[in-house]
Order: structure tokens, then sequence, then C-alpha cells
């Protein structure tokens, strides 16, 4: 053990000795922050059980959930990339193949998804403040924060038109027709009667709920950083807690804060626009903020920000570094700019990026079932690629 990790490690023990429960020995606001639990609270009208998960499990899978029966949501939320995917921007509706390899065939007229598709893992915990508060039933959603609660969430993609929907129905009719759908086939039915019981339980908002249900099991909670903030002080390496004060002399905590590693605000940083999209991104209410993006397991989930517009931890650190002087994108002026991002000075940069590893944690569940009740391929047209 090196004399700098051994000095850390008996300042940990120290307060692990005081206050019972291991705390980072910095100051600011790192100093407050914990691991993840490792149980996850539901809403009050949605506890979690066994069948309504593995029935929101074989949804997740099932492309009937799409206009085209081509789509569901494992295609853009796989397994092999943390939930998440590698794409700056999505392939939806008409799409083909997994991964880097997903692309729209020729002549399709439907447009890229506008955002990047945030890895679902930890989602369950969406909302937690420093103290690890939060609240399921109105836990922030979605890059614009259009929505809360995974219930909801769950609902949003197929209504989509460039995610899942398609020109197959109009968006206000989406889930009718997609509730027709899965009451049309009797294992969905056998499976909702299960979940949840009643005369007529294939509906939106039981659809929702299962598909919340499974989501809240989709937990990378045991990360270098959180074993070592239960008391495991040779969990991280020396430069990983470096990296860890560097990280909150930055300014990055200043946002990036609590057990989650965001505030789960809305912040104007100026990214510039994708180049495929035809229209500008203006975020939540037209003045290019989007929300705080959670630090976890950012080594499965490239590349980043809200349009994918960098594909390194090393491209972000740089954007970071200057954008406190100006803003990239036109659209935004200068005054907009949030103004922690003044004070950010993020410096030896590769030390910020040795402690964002000791966020990840690749011990979720990586099941892909064998089949879904539709009789459809599991995940959409991505069989040609991956399975």
């Amino acid at each position: 053990m090196t004399r700098t990790r051994a000095a850390v490690s008996a300042a940990s023990l120290a307060l692990v000795i005081a206050t019972g429960f291991p705390a980072v020995p910095l100051g600011g606001a790192q100093a407050a922050s914990r691991a993840l639990p490792k149980e996850v609270k539901a809403p009050v009208d949605n506890p979690t059980d066994s069948p309504k998960v593995e029935l929101g499990r074989l949804l997740f899978w099932d492309p009937i959930l799409s206009g085209g029966k081509d789509v569901a949501c494992a295609t853009c939320h796989h397994p092999d990339f943390a939930y998440a995917e590698p794409l700056d921007l999505s392939v939806g509706v008409k799409g083909v193949g997994l991964g880097t390899s997903r692309k729209y065939p020729p002549a399709t007229t439907i447009p890229f998804v506008k955002r990047n598709s945030q890895s679902l893992l930890n989602t369950a915990f969406n909302g937690m403040d420093p103290a690890g508060h939060y609240t399921p039933a109105t836990a922030p959603m979605f890059w614009d924060l259009r929505v809360t609660s995974l219930e909801a969430q769950a609902l949003e993609p197929i209504k989509s038109f460039e995610e899942m929907r398609g020109d197959a129905y109009s968006e206000s009719d989406a889930l009718n027709q997609v509730v027709g759908r899965l009451a049309g086939v009797r294992e969905y039915r056998a499976l909702f009667k299960n979940a949840f019981g009643g005369a007529e339980p294939v509906t939106a908002v039981n659809l929702g709920r299962a598909l919340a249900a499974f989501q809240r099991t989709l937990l990378a909670n045991n990360s270098p950083f959180d074993r070592y903030m239960r008391g495991d002080l040779a969990a991280m390496t020396a430069s990983q807690i470096a990296g860890m004060e560097r990280f909150d002399r930055a300014g990055c905590a200043n946002c990036h804060s609590g057990p989650m590693f965001s505030d789960f605000e809305a912040h104007v940083l100026g990214v510039a626009d994708n180049a495929k999209l035809a229209q500008s991104d203006a975020g939540v209410g037209g003045g290019y903020a989007f929300r705080t993006p959670s630090l976890r397991n950012l080594r499965y989930s490239a590349p980043y920000m809200h349009n994918g517009a960098f594909s390194t931890l090393n491209e972000v650190l740089r954007f970071y570094n200057g954008a406190g002087r100006r803003a990239r994108n036109p659209n935004v002026r200068g005054d907009q700019l949030d103004p922690a991002l003044r004070r950010l000075n993020t410096g030896r940069g590769f030390e910020i990026v040795n402690f964002l590893d000791a966020l990840n944690d690749d011990t979720f569940d990586k099941r892909i079932p064998s089949r879904v009740p539709s009789g459809l391929p599991p995940g959409g047209n991505i069989r040609d690629e991956k399975q």
C-alpha cells in the first residue's frame, strides 16, 4: 500500500469508527456522498413482485410494443451495452442490427431519435438526493424531465414516432393499439392476470407498471466506489481516491452529486447540436437546458452528453475546461450558460477519469429471454447482427 493510500485509508477508518458510516475524507459535496442502497423502493401503487417483474422482462424484449413490430425497448437499451446504446443518436423504427452495426435501410424516411439513449441501470434511484432520499412516484426521467416515475417513462417511447410507433397509428391511439395487441395474445392475458388480477388486467397502466417493475431490478450498485463507501477500504485504488478529490476540487460535484452523481436538475451547457438532426434540439422549455446525467457505468455507455456529442471521457473533460467561456451551440448566448461552468477547472483530467472508473459495476442482470409471448424475435430486428 502506498503512503498516500495508507493515509487516506487511515482517515477513512477513523470516520467509520466515529460515525458508523464510511464516508470519504474530503470536503465539499463529495463528503456527503455515499453508496447506493442495496435495496430498491417502489411506489405504493406498484409494489415489486416476481410475476410483475417477469412479465415486465418479456414486455421489455417484445417488439409487439412497436408499430411495425420490429423494435423493442431492448433494441436501444440492450444488456450488451449496459442497457444503453453505443450510438450518438438511436436508430428506432425500421432500423436493423444492434449497437454500432445498427442502421436504417436505404430510402428510409424515419429520422434519428433526437437524443442519446441513456442507460436504464439504477434508474430505480432517479431523483436521489445526497442524503440518499428519493420518491419513486416522482422520480425525474428523460433528458428533458418531461415525465416523472418509471411507470410514466416506460410508456413514452411506445408513443414516439421515431422510437417505436412509426406511422402504424397516431400518437393518441398508440397505447390503445398496443394494449389491444397484448390482449389478443392468450399468454399475455394469463401473465397480466397473474401479475395484477382483476377482470380486465391488460391495460396501459398495468403495462407501464410491469415495465417499471422490471426496470427497478436493473441495478449496478456494487461498484468499487460503493464497496469503499460501505467500508471496504481496499476497493478503490490510490489513483481513484486521488481522482475523487480532484473531482470535488474541480467543481464536478456541484452538479454530479449524491449517490447517483446527479442533481437531476436541468442545466444549460451550450453543447453543439448533432448534425444528424434536421432541427436544433432546444431541450427543457426551449432554453437548451438538459438534465444532469448520472456518472455511473460510463465505461459502458459512451458516447456522452444528451446528443452523443463526445466519444470519450477525455473529450468531455476538454469540453468542460472551456465551456464556461463560450457556448458551442450558436443558438445559446453566453449569458444563458450555467454559472457553475465558469468555476470548473478539470485540470489533470486523467485523475478524474480514474475516479469515474470506480463508478462502474458490470454485475447487473444481462439475461435475455429465449422467446417472447408474441412469437416475434426478442429485441426486434437485431438477430442478424448479434444473435
